[in-house]
């Protein structure tokens, strides 16, 4: 795993268009800055894709008229919820009622996805059938509360530059890597069989993955980075974030072991 990951490359498509699937693209928000958002809808709005097989949806928990707004001056789909049930998760299920896309692309909404996204991961889906899912990595264009206090920022490798290296990468080698929330694409079909993302933990991630593991999917993993995001700002942050995910773990391992399950 560590001595000969895999390194996928990309996979090309074919050269006639009409045989490029259609995807939806989904950015949820919840109490997230307009600001912020509108750098990911831009950015995704110059994907390189047919335009007729391209839809963006920006999935508003918070329900905010401004951005109601904001979609509609750019073109693109908005969706709020009236009720607002396992979070991100829920917002994302929600979105899967109405989107028809044949593949589901999804962003934080600090993360701002780069032209060649889509042309870099479909490939891979036209080739393999039972691909389920596509992760590349989350890489930062600002420091994490670490990286900033201690005047490390792009001099020393960060944890992530770890876990989205070698680690999934040699995940990848054992068909093992799993759904990091962003910066991914999901076949709908394996998806809509499991009923949507998980809503059991809080790594929805993850668990998914899991579920579309053992329905016999395979996942893949491109550590060729195609977005680039906001870290977390403030060391409470950083640290509740790492604890939520260690948490999220220990659930999926009670509620839905992967010893055990079927």
């Amino acid at each position: 795993q560590v001595v000969w990951p895999l390194n996928r490359q990309p996979v090309p498509l074919p050269k006639d268009m009409s045989l490029w699937p259609s995807v939806d693209i989904f950015v949820p928000t919840y109490n997230e800055d307009l600001n912020v958002v509108k750098n990911t809808i831009y950015a995704s709005l110059g994907i390189d894709w047919p335009k007729d097989k391209l839809n963006i949806w920006i999935l508003d928990d918070g329900g905010r008229e401004e951005f109601r707004q904001f979609a509609q001056n750019v073109g693109v789909k908005y969706i709020a919820r009236t009720t607002h049930e396992h979070a991100k998760a829920g917002n994302i299920n929600n979105a899967l009622k109405y989107a028809k896309g044949e593949f589901v692309s999804i962003f934080d909404c600090d993360h701002v996805p780069t032209r060649s996204f889509l042309q870099m991961t479909m490939g891979w889906f036209l080739k393999e059938k039972q691909l389920a899912m596509m992760q590349t990595p989350h890489h930062f264009f600002s420091p994490d509360p670490f990286e900033r206090n201690l005047g490390r920022f792009r001099k020393t490798p960060n944890e992530g530059t770890l876990f989205y290296g070698l680690v999934q990468d040699g995940n990848d080698m054992w068909d093992a890597t799993f759904f990091c929330g962003s910066c991914a694409v999901i076949r709908r079909k394996p998806l809509d069989e499991i009923g949507g993302i998980a809503v059991e933990t809080v790594t929805e991630d993850a668990h998914t993955s899991l579920r579309l593991h053992r329905r016999g999917y395979t996942s893949a993993y491109m550590r060729i980075p195609q977005a680039a995001g906001l870290a977390t700002e403030s060391l409470s942050a950083h640290i509740g974030q790492r604890i939520r995910w260690a948490r999220g773990m220990v659930q999926i391992f009670r509620l839905d072991n992967p010893l055990t399950g079927k």
